[in-house]
């Protein structure tokens, strides 16, 4: 059944309140910024911004920056004027009229459209000026008179026609002050043909020049030294050569320019333009029309934004609802497509099929464990059952065959303990420096005595230094489980054989047979709960198959790993790896676990638990039964 929610929680009501919020926001962002854009657009004709007066500004200014007064500007007033459709008054900085394009006079407006200073320009109407804010056309004293113009020009010209014979051509411009300019220079020229073209020539001051230079670097160095800052040389460029800080020399040096060019340009003005009759510009009115027009478009806007929303939300929670039929139906969701809501479906389905499998196994597990556990205790009933109806004799042998099925039923529950340990992160390890070949050693002996009963040669073989830092009682426990393997698929006049090496950063147990080996297709298996190769063995051929499950989990805690390599009839080899230093990996959150470890954890030959005083709990019980009831896999 399909689950209904509350109509505000809806994913299309909210889809589409969000958009409609989103869209409603964006227009009147929109619209507000249409409106001020086109304020400012009308604003500029008027001559606030002067983006339509550029060339005006720039005229007026070269202007000023080549006289030292606006007695001739009415020319140029009159010339702009026929340019550019406008009236053109200046004055000065007190309204009083320098210059008027032509008419009758006017009442100016209250703010003037520009300042006109060739000594503070506005860098974004002349770029040309920099950061200095000066008009580079006022020379000033740097003017050359016409001797040293024309010395300096045919000195110019013969750079360039000697630069265009080495296949280098320029040409000569002159600049505000007179003194020619090489345009066009490469670079590679003016390094390697500069002595022989005469360009260092070109670059010494004249004698005009390098008077002016000396008036303004004293100025400069009178500056400095009031900033308490070093004293600089100026070069025909301006720039300062010497000092440690710049930032006071190019203040000083742009101050010192100023104060020598001021005789020499025009005094500040104020500049309106006007209309074509005097009139001021028009100012922008939002008229009833198009204030009629902005709201239609908006409206429309809108109402296409929300069917558009209500469209899309509507497309999108679709497959959303399909999806959570088949989750309230516990069936495959379709994926019909490959956008996250397809991907969503994707993972529901898989997360499907897992719980699936995850379902047949934990049957699966529950029955293998009601049937391991069973098989002890019916021995046990059976043979109480027995004695009491009197057909077997209540003595020793009775009950050491009981005390026997008792040690194998603690046996799963203790790996069944271990094994929920590791599920829920609470096996804690207690790692202390060993010797792994020691450790090796003692296992064998403690399962020479199984060993010689199946006829089976049990051997050590160790190589170099094998010492490492882990939990002796677990590592007994791993290389334990692998020997009772081992020597249980090992028959009469086979070898095992407990191989322990060691690299720079690691130590190998290898636990090598020649028994009947493993099946390549059951090779993926052997390290799963409850597997058995043979599904037929019984307690006394195989294990419950458990004990290389708990192998895996406690090499995995020391943050190791094991591998298995077998061949059908030529036998099989365990290697378990482990790093000699505890590098965290995944053995770092088990050994921090702050649950204590679980009691009676499960005991092979060679894990002498009397000294940690871990184990004390369990019987003291004769070593070959205990053997008898080693798990074991294949």
């Amino acid at each position: 059944m399909t689950r209904s929610f509350p109509r505000r929680r809806s994913l299309v009501v909210r889809l589409t309140a969000v958009s409609l919020l989103i869209a409603l926001v964006s227009i009147a962002a929109t619209a507000w910024l249409a409106v001020q854009t086109t304020t400012r657009a009308i604003q500029q004709e008027q001559g606030q911004a002067l983006s339509g007066d550029a060339t005006i500004y720039t005229e007026l200014i070269g202007f000023a920056a080549a006289d030292h007064s606006w007695d001739r500007v009415g020319p140029k007033l009159r010339s702009l004027s026929d340019q550019t459709g406008r009236r053109i008054v200046l004055t000065t900085l007190d309204r009083r009229v320098l210059g008027d394009s032509g008419g009758a006079p006017v009442t100016l407006p209250v703010k003037a459209t520009a300042s006109v200073d060739p000594l503070h320009v506005d860098p974004v109407l002349l770029p040309q000026a920099g950061t200095s804010g000066i008009d580079p056309r006022a020379a000033g004293p740097f003017r050359l008179p016409a001797p040293e113009r024309s010395e300096l020009t045919t000195l110019a010209e013969k750079a360039a026609a000697c630069l265009t014979s080495v296949g280098f051509p320029s040409q000569v411009r002159p600049a505000a002050s007179g003194r020619p300019q090489l345009t066009g220079l490469d670079p590679i020229a003016a390094r390697y043909f500069a002595a022989k073209c005469g360009i260092y020539e070109l670059a010494v001051p004249t004698p005009t020049e390098q008077a002016a230079l000396d008036s303004l670097e004293a100025a400069v160095n009178r500056c400095l030294q009031a900033q308490g800052a070093e004293p600089v040389k100026l070069g025909l460029d301006f720039e300062a050569l010497g000092g440690a800080d710049q930032e006071p020399s190019r203040a000083c040096v742009d101050s010192a320019r100023r104060e020598q060019l001021t005789p020499y340009v025009a005094p500040p003005a104020l500049l309106f333009t006007l209309g074509p009759g005097g009139s001021q510009l028009p100012t922008f009115t939002l008229s009833r029309e198009n204030l009629t027009r902005i709201l239609a478009v908006t409206g429309a806007v809108l109402v296409l934004a929300v069917a558009i929303t209500v469209l899309v939300a509507t497309r999108l929670s679709r497959p959303l609802r399909a999806l959570t039929e088949a989750a309230e139906q516990d069936r495959p969701a379709p994926v019909k497509s490959r956008d996250e809501v397809g991907y969503l479906a994707t993972a529901f389905n898989d997360l499907t099929a897992r719980r699936e499998r995850i379902e047949e196994q934990r049957k699966a597990m529950v029955s293998d464990i009601a049937h391991e556990l069973r098989n002890p205790l019916n021995v046990i009933r059976g043979r109480l059952e027995a004695a009491e109806d009197g057909h077997l004799p209540f003595d020793r042998a009775l009950t050491a065959s009981l005390l026997e099925e008792t040690v194998l039923l603690q046996h799963i529950v203790d790996d069944l303990q271990d094994l929920a340990a590791a599920d829920a992160g609470q096996l804690r390890l207690h790692p202390e420096p060993l010797d792994a070949a020691e450790l090796a050693g003692h296992v064998a002996a403690a399962h020479a005595d199984r060993a010689a009963a199946a006829g089976v040669t049990l051997t050590v073989e160790a190589t170099g230094s094998n010492d490492l830092e882990a939990d002796p009682v677990r590592l007994r426990q791993i290389v334990g489980n692998l020997v009772t393997n081992a020597i249980r698929h090992t028959p009469a006049g086979g070898r095992v054989t407990i191989d322990v090496s060691s690299t720079v950063d690691a130590v190998t147990l290898a636990v090598a047979d020649t028994g009947t080996g493993i099946a390549a297709a059951d090779l993926p298996h052997v390290f799963d709960r409850f597997w058995r190769a043979e599904k037929s063995r019984n307690r006394q051929t195989g294990g419950s198959g458990l004990g290389l499950a708990i192998v895996r989990h406690l090499v995995r805690a020391h943050g190791g790993t094991v591998t298995v390599e077998s061949e059908v009839d030529a036998g099989s080899t365990f290697t378990v790896r482990l790093p000699k230093a505890d590098g965290g990996g995944e053995g770092a959150g088990v050994r921090d676990a702050q649950d204590v470890q679980p009691p009676g954890a499960v005991a092979e030959e060679g894990d002498f638990r009397g000294g940690d005083g871990r184990g004390e709990d369990r019987p003291p019980v004769d070593r070959d039964r205990r053997a008898a009831a080693a798990d074991r896999q294949p």
